[in-house]
């Protein structure tokens, strides 16, 4: 018994016993809504979550403190929440540089081999290209209006509005940082009807985003996997944004095969 006492740990794992960090931050404790912010602008700039990188140790760190008792599972530090966390890459010969920050501050950078190839002139602009994301956002608002915004419907808002945009931070002012905060606010509510619900925040979802493009597979399968990690039980809602998002990439994908097979 003394020995198990022995082993439980004092005082929790702060980002300065993890990373190099200065100031504020390293003396905060590593949250699970800090890792799954983490974890959303890794997925949604390299497709998945990193071994290694900066997502896996803050979930590390943050699934210990939660154990030991330190942090809920809902808690979100203010330096993440309000300063935000980001995934950036620089472009060089062969190789790409992937920087992670939190609140301005880098807390991983490492190298990627990358193909000596172009890219392609993007194609996201034609009018008929198909069901954007934003309009998938907006059929979440009519399906599933009424549900208050929990953590997981935030998570995905951001992981699809990064797919939407292009950019590895999110829009301020915009869906992602609508339901973050919606979401921050809900977690402290105890009565549904004084929540924001999903139709407060997805409402013209369209308007409120810098740019947008059809939802693709990838797109969906980015967007589940936030939703998914962000829910206790790690499932999905049947009428929420994932459902929405991987339903527009379907209907793409069909019509996609039908114009190639008339064409």
């Amino acid at each position: 018994m003394s020995q198990r006492q022995q082993q439980r740990p004092q005082e929790p794992i702060k980002y300065g016993d993890v990373f190099s960090v200065e100031g504020e931050l390293a003396e905060k404790p590593v949250a699970p809504r800090d890792a799954a912010m983490m974890q959303t602008a890794e997925n949604a700039l390299m497709g998945q979550i990193q071994r290694g990188g900066a997502a896996s140790m803050m979930q590390s760190a943050a699934m210990r403190n939660e154990r030991a008792g330190f942090v809920g599972h809902s808690d979100v530090n203010d330096v993440a929440n309000y300063q935000g966390v980001s995934v950036t890459e620089t472009e060089m010969p062969g190789r790409r540089i992937i920087t992670e920050a939190i609140g301005g501050q880098i807390v991983r950078d490492f190298d990627q081999r990358a193909p000596l190839v172009q890219s392609p002139p993007p194609l996201f602009q034609q009018v008929d290209a198909g069901i954007t994301i934003g309009e998938a956002l907006e059929t979440t608002a009519l399906s599933c209006g009424q549900k208050p915004v929990e953590w997981s419907d935030a998570a995905a808002i951001q992981a699809a509005e990064v797919r939407a945009t292009g950019r590895t931070t999110i829009t301020p002012g915009g869906v992602a940082a609508a339901a973050q905060s919606a979401a921050t606010i809900n977690a402290r509510m105890t009565k549904d009807e004084d929540k924001t619900k999903l139709s407060d925040v997805l409402a013209d979802a369209t308007s409120k985003l810098p740019a947008d493009k059809p939802a693709t597979r990838k797109d969906a399968e980015g967007v589940t996997g936030a939703e998914m990690r962000n829910d206790p039980f790690l499932t999905t809602h049947p009428a929420g944004v994932a459902a929405s998002v991987a339903a527009a990439a379907r209907l793409n994908q069909q019509n996609n095969t039908k114009n190639k097979k008339e064409s």
